[in-house]
């Protein structure tokens, strides 16, 4: 990533966290101003009430009930009471401990003693990796099995030829929709009638639980109404399908945006192409077009080249008059013939087959092959005159110039 992407995208979630703070602070500052004002009216309710309690001995007592509260202890049980409600019975521990491997730490519940608090630490470092291995394969199992269920609705909505597009987006709409009736729906209900919540408590524990955020306000079974001991763990295998779920939806929404971004630089690269192409094509004409109108040169397009180079003659083997090596004399380059007005009807196609026919001729008339040694005339055996090779050689009598 681009470190001015980067820094947009941070300017991007610095501006998200700045919103978010101002619309909480304008929602729930207001409450706890006012609960607080509460608290300091019943306060003083029960100083006038209980002259002899001083209010230095109910503020110690106020921090003792706060402390025991957030160590887990219930204030409805007393000595007399015969409940044996505790947060740290299998069920709850078993409860606690897959808080710490999911990340989820609802913190209703925290350890006090440094042995528990040591141990968490490994227990932590060992749970998390060992868990996000299982979340990995669970979610590949149940996506692939609800993308299976939907593969055969798709087949039905082929027969029904309805256009393929269109059922790749239903059967993406009903893979959120099925999920979202599994674990979101259904736990709303069930906690609804299980702890006696409201229906925007339930799904506001449900969604702070799949998003690992746990507040801890909201915590299922942590009533000490509830006896049940399987209910917990029961609660922590409903996380656990539902991390898979919005595990796989993440996934398959990752797949989605890297088939997009795909597609989208191979599109980009044959425009590319394609205005490359074109741009050449135009300039290529526009310049045959225009060329005829400049004042011709010499010859037609391109002065005489010397011819390329033929096989020569290796240093060492110096010419003699009386055994010069045979080599084919070139035919004579005829003179370049003007255009006629059949040539400009299609300049782009005439100009260059013209071009390209007379380098491969040029190209062709000097690649001769040269005879093997051991098939050279004889020393008296006439040969045609060839034609001077470059300055220094001298021209042979009788060849005209």
């Amino acid at each position: 990533m681009r470190s001015t992407t980067l820094l947009a995208l941070l300017a991007v979630v610095l501006l998200y966290l700045v919103s978010g703070a101002l619309v909480f602070q304008a929602l729930e500052q207001p409450h706890e101003q006012q609960a607080q004002r509460e608290l300091g009216e019943v306060r003083e309710k029960f100083l006038r009430a209980h002259p002899c309690v001083s209010d230095q001995d109910l503020g110690l007592f106020i921090k003792e009930v706060a402390d025991a509260l957030g160590g887990g202890a219930n204030p409805e049980t007393n000595s007399t009471s015969n409940s044996n409600h505790s947060a740290w019975d299998l069920g709850s521990a078993f409860f606690f401990s897959g808080t710490i491997i999911t990340t989820i730490g609802y913190g209703n519940a925290a350890l006090r003693t440094d042995a528990g608090r040591l141990f968490c630490i490994f227990y932590a470092l060992v749970g998390i990796p060992l868990f996000g291995i299982l979340l990995a394969g669970v979610g590949d199992r149940l996506g692939s099995s609800l993308r299976r269920g939907i593969g055969h609705i798709e087949a039905i909505f082929l027969k029904w030829h309805v256009p393929p597009e269109l059922v790749r987006i239903l059967s993406a709409v009903l893979f959120l929709l099925i999920g979202c009736l599994l674990f979101v729906l259904t736990p709303t209900f069930v906690f609804c009638y299980v702890e006696g919540w409201s229906k925007l408590e339930a799904i506001y524990f449900v969604v702070v639980t799949l998003t690992t955020v746990g507040f801890g306000d909201y915590v299922a079974g942590a009533s000490p109404n509830q006896n049940s001991a399987a209910y917990q763990p029961l609660v922590w295998f409903w996380i656990l399908l539902g991390l898979a779920y919005f595990a796989s939806v993440l996934t398959t929404i990752g797949n989605w945006l890297r088939v997009v971004s795909r597609r989208t630089r191979a599109e980009m690269g044959g425009l590319t192409a394609q205005a490359a192409s074109w741009t050449g094509t135009v300039t290529a004409r526009v310049t045959q077009r225009v060329g005829p109108t400049a004042p011709p040169p010499q010859e037609k397009e391109r002065p005489p080249l010397p011819p390329p180079p033929c096989p020569a003659q290796p240093a060492s083997r110096p010419l003699s008059p009386a055994a010069p090596e045979k080599t084919e004399p070139p035919s004579p380059p005829t003179p370049p013939t003007p255009p006629t007005a059949s040539a400009l009807d299609y300049p782009s196609e005439n100009l260059a087959f013209i071009d390209e026919s007379s380098d491969t001729q040029s190209e062709r008339g000097c690649a001769l092959p040269r005879a093997p040694r051991g098939s050279r005339r004889p020393l008296n055996t006439p040969r045609k005159p060839a034609r001077p090779r470059g300055p220094g050689r001298p021209r042979e009598k009788g060849v005209p110039a």
